[in-house]
């Protein structure tokens, strides 16, 4: 009996000890890269949307559109990244298995760090969970012995703590990936092509010994985590007084029609501004330039030199193509030629609600119709900037995020546009047709006669609201004015607020609607309130 205790308590123990010193590979150059292979073709079919560099050390990169990351094709860069991956490889290949798993992984199999070995063929099917029991650092390595590939809309999900960046597949044939595969963590095909089929994400990469990499409509995702370097962007540009305004012009004239509602100034350095209707705009309207505007022509200026000089990180090749669900990471961004927003681009900056986003366009900027860019983990519009080397084209309900800073071109904002942000012209006339527009934080920071703007001492909540609008003024004046207005700029309410909190019984179709809050010393807040169902 004790002989029997003492070999368990070995199997145990060698069991712990495996998985203690298994350690993540070293992947070097090539964690820069989602799709790469040492010695074949990278090729894509369809809309792909990718975070991470893609290239080949031995072959070429076709069909790609717009990527979050940089393409190489039998450079330097390459040659680093195929030694790397031979070294991560062999790394994969030492590591001393301490679970034998079937071929047939997932159909509701929940899995512990380890390191996992399959001897033969394995194919993923269903939902296959790998728990980090609340280790962040919990890793699993699988190792198999030939090709793996999933059914349709298998997918591996992660919880207690387990991270994409700490998964690792190694396979010894053919990875092929049906549609609608969610797969976490990275692939590293030895001596074998890599197949990811229309649908299929991928947190993580997709890397090749010697092996085409083909994917069709797919995202694939870089990473984050284990290491990886924090996302910043560049430095933020300095905008000086200019980041008082809203909307405004070096040079040109400045010209609304329609019902406009604006929080912050509003003016040109040469010319005149008119149109704005003052009970709608939250700040001062410069009707014909003067010392502010005069200052703020110079500062931004300085902002276009600025970011104009700034080292481009990432060239996006496809300017007319930009959009359609492409996700950005905080760098410096370039396009080459004039630049069509289609659908949706999204910012992401990682949890870094510091991050910068700069987006150089050598020629126009224009949107679609109903066009959008949307801020997701933490990205913030005060740190997002547009340089525009022509003309700027905001369509019909586009919304826009961040400060646009337009040189030598006319500029034009139209009906049902909302920015958060600011849209700036060096030298060029802009007009605007009933839009709504707030700039971002900053001008509370200046002590400067053009900063005119409330600072919003007023809360209202929930936003969106159904039928009570609660209303919280820190400092009630006893004589505040609310008027709501609708998406079409006519007036649907209009309350006098007393008190410090006031709650308001609302009965209004569901919509975007826009409020003006007037205090009895003038002072105005305005901003947009969302009624729903």
């Amino acid at each position: 009996m004790k002989k029997f205790i003492l070999l368990a308590t070995s199997v145990v123990f060698m069991s712990f000890y495996s998985t203690a010193k298994a350690q993540a590979p070293v992947l070097g150059s090539t964690a820069n890269f989602a799709l790469f292979s040492t010695n074949g073709a990278v090729s894509n079919t369809g809309l792909s949307h990718l975070t991470g560099n893609v290239g080949t050390n031995n072959g070429s990169s076709t069909n790609f559109g717009n990527v979050d990351g940089v393409m190489h094709d039998s450079d330097g860069t390459t040659m680093i990244a195929a030694a790397d991956l031979t070294i991560a490889y062999n790394q994969l290949n030492a590591a001393i298995p301490n679970f034998f798993p079937s071929s047939l992984l997932g159909n509701g199999q929940v899995l512990t760090p380890g390191t996992y070995s399959i001897g033969q063929t394995a194919t993923l099917n269903n939902t296959l969970t790998l728990d980090g029991g609340g280790n962040p650092n919990a890793l699993f390595i699988f190792k198999i012995q030939g090709a793996l590939s999933s059914a349709a809309g298998a997918q591996v999900l992660l919880t207690n703590g387990a991270l994409a960046c700490n998964v690792f597949w190694k396979t010894e044939g053919l990875v092929d990936l049906a549609t609608n595969t969610a797969m976490k963590g990275t692939i590293v095909a030895n001596n074998a092509a890599i197949i990811l089929r229309s649908g299929a994400s991928l947190e993580g990469r997709a890397l090749s010994t010697t092996g085409a990499v083909t994917v069709s409509g797919v995202t694939v995702r870089k990473p984050v985590g284990c290491g990886s370097p924090v996302l910043t962007g560049p430095a933020q540009p300095p905008l000086g007084t200019v980041v008082c305004y809203t909307i405004f012009t070096g040079n040109g004239s400045l010209t609304n029609t329609g019902i406009t509602f604006i929080t912050g100034d509003v003016g040109t350095n040469v010319g005149l501004t008119t149109g704005f209707d003052a009970t709608k705009v939250n700040g001062k309207i410069h009707l014909i330039p003067d010392t502010s505007t005069a200052q703020a022509s110079l500062d931004l200026n300085n902002a276009y030199t600025f970011i104009n000089n700034l080292p481009t990180d990432i060239e996006l090749l496809y300017p007319a193509a930009f959009g359609q669900d492409l996700v950005l990471t905080p760098h410096t961004y370039q396009l080459n030629a004039a630049t069509v927003l289609n659908g949706k681009v999204t910012l992401n900056a990682q949890n870094n609600p510091n991050a910068v986003f700069v987006i150089k366009i050598n020629g126009a900027l224009s949107t679609s119709t109903y066009a959008s860019v949307e801020l997701i983990n933490g990205a913030q519009a005060k740190n997002v900037f547009w340089k525009v080397d022509g003309a700027v084209n905001l369509n019909d309900y586009t919304k826009f995020k961040g400060s646009v800073i337009g040189n030598n071109g006319a500029v034009i904002i139209n009906n049902g546009v909302q920015i958060e942000g600011r849209v700036l012209s060096t030298s060029g006339g802009i007009s605007t047709f009933g839009i709504n527009a707030e700039m971002t934080p900053g001008c509370e920071l200046l002590a400067t006669s053009s900063n005119t703007a409330a600072t919003k001492e007023v809360q209202f909540f929930p936003n969106p609201f159904s039928t009570v609008l609660n209303i919280k003024m820190e400092n009630a004046d006893g004589g505040s004015t609310l008027t709501i207005f609708n998406a079409a700029g006519a007036k649907v309410t209009q309350t006098v607020l007393s008190q410090k909190t006031t709650s308001l019984p609302m009965k209004l179709p569901a919509g975007v609607y826009f409020y003006q809050l007037t205090g009895k010393n003038g002072a105005k807040q305005s901003g947009k309130l969302i009624s729903k169902p």
